[in-house]
């Protein structure tokens, strides 16, 4: 689902939101690193409209479409991914025009739907990683 080669992603990442670890992380960590970093600059932006801080929110809505655009869409891998892999694709392009809408409208609600849509994905990811791996694979 996920292309082997992550440097887009870790590009993405590291431009958008630093951390320690992107160099060493392995390619599923870096998904849930972006998922982590794409919720924080949700919340921050729901606060930042909450709080009336146009700057603020265009600059955390701003990154928050970075991680799904560079980050998350652009490592899916749509040939190995087959059809999960294209209905995330829709899924992120529906997130960063709900995004867009939010951040012309400061709509905070838009901004919990993209929430409420990437919370189960970026939990799913979560317990991929902690999934025992089966014998034999």
């Amino acid at each position: 689902m996920y292309s082997p080669s992550f440097s887009r992603a870790t590009s993405a990442y590291r431009q958008v939101s630093a951390h320690s670890g992107v160099e060493s992380a392995s390619p599923h960590r870096l998904i849930q690193m972006l998922f982590e970093g794409l919720l924080q600059h949700l919340n921050a932006a729901r606060g930042a409209i909450e709080r009336g801080e146009v700057e603020v929110k265009g600059s955390q809505l701003g990154r928050a479409v970075r991680i799904l655009e560079e980050g998350l869409k652009g490592s899916l891998n749509r040939e190995q991914g087959g059809e999960l892999a294209m209905n995330l694709g829709a899924l992120y392009d529906y997130c960063i025009q709900r995004l867009t809408y939010a951040n012309l409208r400061n709509d905070v609600q838009a901004v919990e739907e993209v929430v409420a849509l990437v919370e189960p994905v970026a939990q799913g990811w979560q317990e991929i990683g902690s999934a025992p791996a089966v014998a034999g694979q």
